[in-house]
């Protein structure tokens, strides 16, 4: 679902700083060869999250859900000095293709690359999370949540992705019948009422959902 014209979209990424030579060939890479290339971030939402991550300069960034790699790419040109960004999918099957994208990024010796349940794998990581990207099952993502907000410094940012999940969690229907859809609009009740945290919600892409531990 487009949430703008597509006009406006258009005129919004044609004055967006431009993607790399290098993430443009991800992002054409993704559409030509992988399955479902819509849950790529792209063009605009990636340098949301770029410059999101330039504001917070986080030393440790958690990413659930890593796809084919261009979202931890963008968040990793934040990183301070010394930094790290580990990032989790349960998907082996695109494992050594995005290894290879990491591998020739200026990030290499700083992307930990984890295969597997995120719910396992979190336990095992000890890290203050200064930024946190949800963009995995939808279903697990209050998991998520529950599970890092505690590990995180005040100040610390939590961004989900896909949290209007193309307009369905207004949808009577949807909410009865779409576990992804019930999970999700759970997800956003549950943030929105929860004292430890200031949020806002924006229209960018599918909905993105920025949440800051006070």
């Amino acid at each position: 679902m487009e949430f703008l014209p597509k006009e406006i979209s258009r005129y919004t990424e044609n004055h967006t700083r431009p993607e790399s030579e290098f993430l443009a060939g991800i992002n054409r890479d993704t559409h030509a060869e992988v399955l479902v290339p819509r849950m790529l971030s792209g063009h605009l939402q990636g340098q949301v999250l770029r410059m999101l991550s330039l504001f917070i300069r986080p030393k440790y960034i958690l990413e659930v859900g890593t796809y084919t790699g261009y979202s931890a790419l963008c968040l990793a040109d934040g990183l301070q000095e010394g930094g790290a960004l580990h990032t989790i999918d349960i998907n082996e099957e695109l494992e050594d293709r995005v290894r290879g994208y990491f591998n020739k990024s200026d990030h290499k010796d700083r992307i930990h690359f984890h295969i597997g349940d995120a719910r396992q794998i979190i336990t095992t990581l000890n890290h203050p999370w200064d930024l946190v990207f949800l963009d995995a099952d939808k279903e697990g993502y209050l998991t998520y949540y529950k599970m890092v907000l505690p590990l995180m410094p005040s100040g610390g940012v939590i961004i989900a992705d896909n949290v209007l999940w193309s307009g369905k969690v207004l949808d009577e229907k949807a909410l009865s019948k779409d576990k992804d859809t019930r999970a999700l609009h759970e997800f956003n009740t549950f943030v929105h009422r929860d004292e430890r945290v200031e949020n806002v919600l924006f229209p960018i892409r599918d909905g993105l959902m920025v949440i800051r531990k006070k």
